[in-house]
């Protein structure tokens, strides 16, 4: 079996670095890609849906990037305590009308000791916007590194 480092128990900065390598993964939206950090029986509870196991976390991200057009993301290490990470989350997207959506979200997630998320539980709310209020537009450049977006 294959280690994702870094891997429990975190410290700061390699709390940052799993928060860091999660945002970049999502940006690609290669679902297959995504789903590598996550253990086979891994489980998932997104807004009102229930995940287990790496094939329904594809066919959940191949779903919702294909609703979500143009997905961009932000994450931001928020706490964490040996194999927990707690994060808050950015992120915008358009849907097939052309309506921008700003998404707010919490995560809390668990790894096993090799660094795979056993489990992640998210918590997400919708905001219309107007592309004109768009602030994400692309993944994260170095000087970025750390920066947390405004709540509104």
């Amino acid at each position: 079996m294959t280690d994702r480092p870094p891997v429990p128990p975190f410290t700061q900065e390699t709390a940052a670095q799993k928060v860091q390598a999660a945002e970049d993964a999502w940006n690609t939206r290669d679902a297959q890609r995504v789903s590598l950090a996550y253990s086979e029986d891994s489980v998932w509870r997104n807004r009102d849906t229930f995940i287990k196991g790496r094939a329904e976390i594809v066919a959940f991200l191949i779903s919702k990037w294909e609703r979500e057009l143009d997905y961009v993301l932000r994450k931001n290490l928020w706490c964490f305590a040996g194999n927990l990470i707690a994060v808050r989350f950015q992120y915008e997207c358009h849907d097939r009308d052309g309506q921008w959506w700003r998404s707010y979200g919490n995560e809390l997630w668990e790894f096993d000791e090799r660094g795979l998320m056993i489990r992640r539980e998210a918590s997400i709310n919708d905001v219309r916007i107007e592309e004109h209020e768009r602030r994400i537009r692309g993944p994260r450049s170095p000087d970025e590194a750390g920066v947390e977006l405004p709540v509104r």
